[in-house]
């Protein structure tokens, strides 16, 4: 699909938007909507008139530079080799006209430890936005898909909407939980998957809704899991898989830290609070997995003010962490 040049413009994002890229062919979609029957598939038709009314062109971001990820870093210290990996594909697009291409990669680690986390801030550190397809939810791929025209009730997939719906030719999708995707004999959740993962195929994606084809090259793809057997031995290989581990008691005392002074900037109450929380609350924070810490956190928060305290304590946290043992983390 094509691709041309833009002059960057002043925005928050790190890395700045660059070029433009078509997702699609115009004609291909005047060819479907001519050839729909006058008063039926009124939701495809509608579809269609979207797709010309937005145009094919989309914004795909292009790095100057290499962004600064000391933040990212910091606060997510199991994440180093990933992050890595994430800097290395932007080195090689900066001086180029390519746009920024990664290859999927695959998160693998226990329930809790941030994986989806991650995601989200790559997510934000691009300007693309997160588009999240959970996994543990489906029966079939149609959600990734999409599903025939012909059904009641059929839409187009995310991936479809990602693209069309969406401002970007190469946003971030996650697919999380990929192991837990239940297959059936009728129809492969991750079927999709199995093209769109490469690069050649992924340039003429078909959404089973829409029939066009889409260029879904640029995706950004980020999957997780928690255990890799149950991932098709295809699928596997066609991604950079990182085992990410707990955070030592350390780090995990930094992640504490570092949660608590952004939940503290993030909100205008905020401010009532002491700018660093106590060491005795690190520890207690620092024994749980980090998607726990943050539930954890607002409810303490919330403690300390209706007690009219500027200070978190250990007692505001809920009542079972303030005693949970330590588990899964690195000794």
């Amino acid at each position: 699909m094509e691709s041309r040049s833009l002059v960057p413009h002043a925005s928050s994002f790190q890395l700045p938007v660059a070029n433009v890229r078509s997702v699609f062919q115009p004609h291909d979609v005047e060819r479907k909507l001519a050839k729909l029957p006058s008063r039926e598939h009124e939701n495809l038709r509608s579809t269609y008139e979207r797709m010309l009314e937005r145009g094919p062109d989309r914004f795909q971001v292009k790095p100057s530079g290499i962004p600064e990820m000391s933040a990212l870093y910091q606060t997510l210290p199991n994440f180093t080799e990933v992050l890595d990996d994430v800097k290395r594909h932007v080195a090689l697009s900066q001086d180029s006209r390519d746009g920024l291409e990664v290859t999927p990669i695959l998160l693998l680690g226990l329930p809790g430890i941030g994986k989806t986390h991650f995601a989200k801030k790559l997510a934000d550190l691009l300007g693309t936005g997160m588009n999240l397809v959970p996994m543990s939810s489906m029966t079939a791929g149609w959600l990734l898909s999409g599903s025939s025209s012909q059904w009641k009730g059929a839409k187009p997939g995310k991936v479809f909407e990602a693209l069309v719906d969406g401002e970007y030719a190469n946003p971030v999708i996650v697919v999380d939980e990929i192991d837990k995707a239940s297959a059936d004999a009728q129809y492969d959740p991750l079927g999709a998957l199995y093209s769109l993962l490469e690069h050649d195929t992924a340039q003429n994606f078909m959404d089973e809704f829409a029939e066009v084809a889409i260029d879904a090259s640029q995706v950004i793809w980020i999957t997780t899991a928690n255990d890799a057997r149950g991932i098709p031995e295809p699928i596997l290989n066609r991604m950079n898989v990182f085992e990410i581990e707990p955070p030592s008691p350390e780090a995990a005392r930094q992640i504490a830290r570092n949660l608590y002074t952004s939940i503290r900037a993030e909100h205008g109450w905020g401010e009532r609070f002491a700018p660093d929380p106590h060491n005795d609350l690190q520890d207690a924070l620092s024994e749980l997995a980090p998607r726990e810490m943050r539930r954890a956190l607002m409810t303490g928060f919330g403690n300390a003010r209706l007690d009219g305290r500027d200070t978190v304590r250990v007692d505001d946290l809920p009542r079972a962490t303030q005693h949970k043992g330590r588990m899964g983390f690195i000794q």
